[in-house]
Parts: structure tokens; sequence; C-alpha cells
């Protein structure tokens, strides 16, 4: 599933004028643009990170869900 860009945003922005009750219209567009800069900096940043699976997984031979313990890494 890809990151959704918009709905990061629009959490960012509003941790921003929950900080300020009264934000001018000047201080609600600052918001948005830092806010889609911060959204963008952190989809960016996820997207490239890569899951390296090691060991650790089982998956029964008749079907069932897979025990055991993800062994890996992020990178």
């Amino acid at each position: 599933m890809a990151m959704d860009a918009a709905v990061l945003k629009a959490g960012i922005k509003a941790a921003f004028e929950a900080n300020m009750p009264s934000p001018t219209s000047a201080q609600t567009a600052a918001f948005d643009v830092t806010a889609g800069a911060i959204a963008d900096a952190i989809v960016a940043c996820v997207e490239t990170a890569t899951i390296t699976y090691t060991s650790g997984l089982i998956a029964p031979s008749g079907g069932g869900p897979v025990t055991g313990v993800f062994g890996g890494s992020v990178s």
C-alpha cells in the first residue's frame, strides 16, 4: 500500500492549527505549505526504505496462518 501524502499533509496541518487557535490567513497558508513539504519528505524517505527478510517465518504445509518471528532489517 502506498503512502497517502494528502492524508499525511492534512494531519500535519491539523497539528499546527491545533497549537494556534486563531491563525491568520497568512499563517494558515504557511501551515499548508510547510505541512506539504514535511509530508513529501516523509513519503520520500519511507518509500525508499528496503525491508530485507532473512528468516524466521513458517508457513504450514496444509495452509493456515504463518507463525514465527520475522527476522530481517529495514534500511
